[in-house]
């Protein structure tokens, strides 16, 4: 078994692939195992990667199953300890690997581990997510110059999915990512679910990573746009405690009636609007999903601890 699955859903991202998969072989440590589940690319990738780095292992998909299904695809056949999920779009710094698996020696009682993320031009892209009551969910830290405010480990709630860190025991005793939620907010759902299975997260700053974001969905496509705001709806009523989701329900209801207005204002009112009803739409099925949390509810008080902190920080900014 090997320390490291490092697991890469891919659709289309050539221009990305190579300094990606180049940041991995750079490491120091070499305890790992690249696994690019490609979600059925109509670009060069797979024929990229088969040329390029014929030690990574290829999944081929026949069809886009998206971020969600993608890393579900990957974790089937990875051996590792720990599975790294990344986007294409990342480029770890040369001590990463190193740097994390320390911190995780150092912190082994935890589950989940995120790294710092930074944008290219320095900025920090997250350090952990953040949710509140209706559902917004938003990365720690996002837009902010780096100026060491966040260069201590803490507890948080969850990783970015763009470069997260499961323990084994811990992504399957929360189910794994949810394929229905295809991306966007598929992070979040498994780190709630995470969180309820008494699973902990640990954020490791010196672990960095490079994050182009956006890299091929594009910031404010209408795909983001669409899966953000149809899997924003699905996520609180598939999983937090029955009393916290009637007590969330205005605000889950205002945000969804309030975001269609703002995205009208932005000419994307159409899209904001199918991906609601689409969410409505999927509420029975997120309701019966609701029975497979139930049973690995062991943490409630530790994951309302960390909600609660999220939530008096949203009222300060506005979520």
């Amino acid at each position: 078994m090997v320390r490291f699955s490092i697991i890469i859903p891919n659709y289309n991202g050539t221009l990305y692939l190579g300094p990606c998969i180049d940041s991995i072989h750079a490491q120091d440590c070499q305890d790992y195992e690249i696994i690019l589940v490609d979600n059925a690319s109509h670009d060069e990738s797979v024929l990229f990667i088969k040329n390029s780095y014929p030690d990574v292992i290829l999944v081929l998909n026949i069809q886009n199953r998206g971020y969600a299904g993608g890393c579900n695809d990957g974790v089937r056949i990875a051996s590792g300890e720990f599975f790294l999920f990344l986007n294409t779009d990342t480029v770890l710094e040369k001590e990463f690997l190193t740097k994390m698996n320390d911190a995780m020696d150092r912190y082994p009682q935890y589950g989940m581990y995120a790294p710092k993320m930074v944008y290219p031009d320095g900025r920090i892209n997250s350090t952990g997510i953040c949710i509140s009551l209706s559902g917004a969910a938003w990365d720690r830290g996002m837009g902010e110059e780096d100026n060491g405010q966040y260069d201590f480990s803490e507890e948080i709630l969850g990783p970015c999915g763009g470069a997260a860190v499961f323990r084994r025991e811990a992504f399957l005793d929360a189910g794994g990512f949810d394929d229905d939620f295809f991306l966007f907010m598929e992070d979040v759902d498994l780190v709630v679910r995470a969180q309820l299975a008494g699973w902990r997260c640990r954020y490791i700053p010196e672990a960095v990573v490079n994050h182009h974001h956006g890299g091929t969905t594009g910031v404010g496509s209408d795909v983001s746009i669409y899966y953000g705001n149809r899997n924003i709806l699905w996520y609180p009523l598939k999983d937090y405690p029955f009393w916290l989701l009637i007590f969330a329900l205005p605000w889950i209801i205002g945000r969804m009636i309030g975001v269609v207005g703002y995205y009208a204002l932005k000419g994307k009112g159409r899209i904001a609007l199918k991906a609601k009803w689409d969410g409505i739409l999927g509420i029975y099925q997120m309701i019966k999903k609701r029975r497979n949390v139930l049973h690995i509810k062991k943490a409630t008080r530790q994951f309302i601890n960390l909600f609660l902190f999220d939530y008096y920080h949203s009222l300060i900014i506005g979520r």
